[in-house]
């Protein structure tokens, strides 16, 4: 039977329910995530108070099948105040699942820095003093995987960026995998949490093993004898950056351009020959689309070197390369390094600082007050202004950690300011689609409906902008049922609604394709309500002046038909 798991940090009080409604209603992840914390969190709660909510939730056929490996997590954002979900790969969605739980539910705060240990039935608030304010989030890590020997263990945990109420901050998961958009590590520092080790030893029934068998070999085959995921075996999705520059839509020195001369230097290819140190997977995936890179510098005179390794992806490698205008593999690693020990959001982190230099360039800012000299291409400034946001030292860089947005409306340059929603955009300048996918999306991302790929497929142009408007919501449902499985979204085009009835039937768990139809819309209006209850209003989108002054591969982007696609979209899903 489904479990959910209430910890209240601030008495220590932990329960476990049964919710079977709430699964048939909502299928598991996100759309699960989404219905607990709707009904837990109260519309007045601020962001970094108490009183605002945190809800993991695993995937119902976690880990029955491949690729289904995801995590959700949502809380209301710090970092633009209305409804974040963030989801993460490695371990945890099989560890909560083995230990019984489909979701936890975090609330209150802890008297002192804390964490939660998940071992099977048994949960615990713990001491974590001597892990706050720790350096490196790998090295708070590696000391909470040591206290807990135990199989198939997962640890999440805050670095110091999370501590200092950065509003980006991030959560590391089992070294490579994150959730890392929105602000969670924020909410976690907030509440005095460090992280969470979970870990489980039982056992998932399979009610017909030979269907199950059955079924798994399909799913498996079309996982690694097709094309469907090739390409994230191979250079994974750094295979992105030589095709988008030739396109013209790769974010060049803070959307300036949408080609960067310097390109080939940061391509897949470059990153796949020159540093590529081994390829991992998150738990029960056979693909092994996390590349992790060998970084080998000196630290002293003599020869004194360390060896550290660093996980990168086509989204970092434009945040703290081509955007920062970085042509250097070796270091775009650096920058990235330097993110993940501090444990901000490397998205949102490059785009603050492209803004900032640019901003600086201008005039809009002093060196009164960055107290730095940025310039980009310059990587040691940017190394030292990582530091600087994470450790909030400083008005001007207090402020930066409060997101590019809010910097921008306190000194200027709001018009080369990317962000959408308040969250800093992803790395896709290919048109109108990635554009209002980004800005309509229900969390502001480019992962709520790949807008970019909207743009790849219809490079002549719109029909219209309700045209947009449609394939926006449509993808976005149907994205709905695959984060609720919780499958991976590199594997959304082998988990068709066929697939995904088949698996759920073999599980003993059936849902006819109509009703996993339904079950999409449902999350995606219930999702919908819940971010206009905490406060986003279609009324106050703001389109930076930049996205549509940079040409795309579909040319420029005119405001008029954004704010036509804007007002079908509300239409749509509003009225």
């Amino acid at each position: 039977m489904p479990e959910v798991a209430r910890i209240n940090l601030t008495d220590s009080k932990v329960e476990r329910e049964s919710r079977p409604e709430l699964f048939e209603e909502y299928i598991g992840g996100g759309g699960l995530a989404a219905a607990l914390l709707s009904e837990t969190l109260d519309s007045s709660t601020a962001p970094l108070s108490p009183e605002n909510v945190i809800v993991l939730a695993a995937g119902p056929l976690s880990p029955y099948f491949p690729c289904i490996s995801k995590t959700a997590s949502v809380f209301r954002s710090p970092l633009t105040g209305e409804y974040g979900e963030s989801h993460a790969g490695g371990r945890l969605a099989c560890a909560m699942r083995m230990a019984g739980l489909d979701a936890i539910v975090i609330t209150g705060r802890a008297p002192e820095p804390s964490y939660v240990s998940v071992m099977d039935s048994r949960i615990e608030i713990r001491d974590a003093r001597t892990l706050w304010g720790m350096s490196s989030t790998r090295t708070a890590s590696r000391i909470l995987q040591e206290r807990h020997e135990s199989r198939g263990l997962s640890v999440s945990i805050i670095g110091r960026a999370g501590e200092n109420g950065v509003l980006y901050a991030g959560v590391t998961v089992d070294s490579f995998r994150h959730f890392g958009r929105l602000g969670l590590g924020a909410v976690m520092g907030s509440k005095n949490l460090k992280g969470l080790v979970v870990s489980g030893t039982g056992e998932l029934p399979i009610p017909d093993r030979k269907k199950y068998r059955e079924i798994y070999n399909k799913v498996f085959d079309l996982v690694v004898k097709t094309e469907a995921m090739a390409k994230y075996h191979d250079l994974g999705t750094a295979v992105n950056v030589a095709p988008l520059n030739a396109l013209g839509g790769l974010p060049t020195r803070n959307f300036s351009s949408g080609a960067f001369e310097l390109a080939e230097g940061i391509s897949g290819e470059v990153f796949g020959s020159n540093f590529l140190a081994k390829q991992t997977a998150c738990m029960h995936c056979p693909i092994g689309c996390i590349h992790v890179a060998s970084l080998h510098e000196q630290f002293g005179e003599e020869h004194e070197f360390s060896t550290r390794e660093v996980s990168y992806d086509y989204e970092l490698i434009y945040a703290l390369g081509s955007n920062l205008g970085i042509g250097s593999a070796r270091d775009v690693l650096r920058l990235v390094d330097a993110c993940e020990s501090a444990g901000l959001d490397a998205i949102s982190a490059g785009v603050a600082l492209a803004w900032a230099t640019e901003a600086l360039d201008k005039g809009v800012l002093q060196l009164h007050d960055t107290d730095l000299v940025l310039s980009f291409g310059d990587v040691e400034c940017y190394i030292e202004g990582i530091s600087r946001i994470a450790a909030r030292e400083g008005k001007f860089w207090h402020l930066l950690g409060k997101g590019v947005e809010k910097a921008a409306a306190e000194y200027g340059g709001g018009e080369y300011a990317v962000a959408f929603g308040k969250n800093e955009s992803p790395g896709y300048h290919t048109g109108a689609g990635a554009i209002a996918g980004a800005i309509l999306g229900l969390r502001h991302s480019h992962l709520d409906n790949a807008g970019y790929s909207l743009d790849q497929k219809n490079l002549g142009g719109y029909p219209s902008a309700g045209h947009l408007a449609d394939a926006i919501i449509e993808e976005e449902i149907q994205r709905q049922v695959v984060t609720s499985l919780h499958a991976c979204l590199f594997a959304r085009k082998v988990y068709t609604p066929d697939i995904i009835r088949e698996c759920f039937e073999s599980a003993g768990r059936p849902f006819s394709r109509v009703k996993l139809e339904e079950a999409g819309r449902k999350i995606f209006n219930l999702k919908n309500r819940l971010r206009i209850r905490l406060g986003f209003d279609f009324s106050s989108l703001r389109i930076p002046e930049r996205v549509l002054e940079t040409p795309t591969p579909m040319g420029r982007t005119k405001e008029k038909f954004l704010r036509e696609v804007i007002e079908a979209y509300k239409k749509k899903t509003c009225e």
